[in-house]
């Protein structure tokens, strides 16, 4: 019998390539949300973020994560547009 010396909780390579997607899309969306010139709108799109990103933290279908994160690429690009405006 082969015994794997992994924890079973480890991250397949693809699994990992996911999860980097997601931190760095977090991560850029926060990014935008602090170029929000209103401390309250700031407040909410941050709360909002973070609160997307929780309730779908559990999700484990690849399709589901993908589509994820492309919506949320979207929403981004769209984000940084509103702001781009808002300055000229």
């Amino acid at each position: 019998m082969v015994v794997s010396r992994l924890p079973p909780a480890t991250l397949t390579l693809k699994q990992f390539v996911r999860r980097q997607q997601v931190l760095l899309l977090y991560r850029r969306i926060l990014q935008a949300i602090r170029q929000v010139p209103n401390d309250s709108d700031r407040k909410y799109l941050k709360d909002w973020a973070r609160e997307e990103f929780k309730r779908n933290k559990s999700a484990t279908e690849e399709d589901t994560i993908r589509m994820m994160i492309t919506q949320g690429n979207m929403q981004l690009k769209e984000l940084e547009k509103t702001l781009a405006l808002a300055r000229s």
